[in-house]
């Protein structure tokens, strides 16, 4: 329980500095963007090349990578379903209200409560791997082919080839991955500077995260899309839980610390990430913002909840 408490204090704290850095405006009106740029472009591929190129793969091709990585893109798709039939919503907001209900917190909470609670880091790596290779790169090619204007002579299918190749988010992670496939680590001096960039994107992602807040009222009638934010927090915080405690008990037979450790991962929040991606492409940043907070806040709980229970 204390591990619980420790990662969510690390949280809270990084995201307050965010908050009055933004009240005071010492770092400027824009600098939500920028670091939000800085985020996306520079510090989060850097951070995934480097976890790629010095991860066991072998770890994390398991069945945690079906359950969890299957479920979060399950909840994704179950979203998009309703928000477009029910919510009339076009394509943008769809991927970023999907990935608001599926996308999980792996990094600058996941990792903490990998370490803390279930006393064991490698839990985390197969979503890590699931979010970094498959769904950002899924997501993120959505995102450039409709929240992106095309010139009129540009082809989709000329996008669609294009647009992965050029996603420094994708390009990182899949570099890393090559490298760490054909067993060849850089020497130091390309890897110490990289690390140092990685290191960066948590508190940068969450500093953003916190300068988003300035001045905003979430939930706020008239401005927030409500429903679009109750639909993403309710599959993050609820169905997705229950669906991988279902899956992981009764599909693969687990239960003790793995059934915990499968269910403990499925309740964290949303990623902050999403509200970078968000920004960087200007849609749903309301959407994304409002449901990592109020998932954030509702996790604390939930998670307790779990320990109770399965612990």
């Amino acid at each position: 329980m204390s591990g619980v408490i420790s990662g969510f204090t690390v949280i809270f704290i990084v995201v307050g500095v965010g908050y009055v850095l933004g009240r005071t405006r010492v770092i400027g009106d824009h600098a939500h963007e920028v670091l939000s740029r800085l985020v996306f472009f520079v510090f989060t591929p850097a951070l995934l090349f480097h976890s790629m190129v010095t991860s066991d793969l072998s770890v994390v091709f398991s069945a945690t990578l079906v359950i969890a990585g299957g479920s979060a893109f399950l909840m994704g798709v179950v979203y998009v379903v309703i928000a477009r039939l029910w919510l009339r919503r076009a394509v943008p907001e769809l991927v970023i209200g999907g990935l608001s209900a599926s996308y999980v917190n792996s990094v600058n909470l996941g990792l903490p409560i990998a370490i803390f609670v279930l006393d064991d880091a490698s839990f985390i790596a197969p979503l890590l791997l699931f979010q970094i290779l498959i769904y950002s790169p899924v997501a993120l090619l959505a995102l450039d082919l409709t929240a992106l204007d095309r010139d009129s002579g540009r082809s989709l299918l000329r996008d669609s080839l294009v647009a992965p190749i050029t996603n420094p988010i994708v390009v990182g992670g899949l570099a890393g991955l090559a490298f760490s496939l054909i067993g060849w680590t850089p020497p130091a001096a390309v890897m110490s500077p990289l690390k140092m960039l990685g290191d960066a994107s948590v508190p940068a992602a969450l500093l953003a995260f916190g300068l988003s807040l300035t001045g905003v009222a979430v939930f706020k009638k008239g401005q927030s899309p409500r429903r679009d934010i109750a639909l993403a927090s309710v599959l993050k915080m609820v169905v997705m839980p229950l669906t991988v405690y279902a899956v992981a008990r009764w599909g693969f037979g687990q239960k003790g610390e793995a059934l915990f450790a499968q269910v403990v991962i499925a309740a964290l929040p949303t990623a902050q990430n999403v509200l970078v991606y968000a920004t960087r492409y200007r849609r749903g940043q309301i959407l994304a913002r409002d449901t990592a907070l109020i998932t954030t806040l509702a996790s604390i709980p939930t998670i307790m909840v779990i320990a109770l229970l399965l612990a």
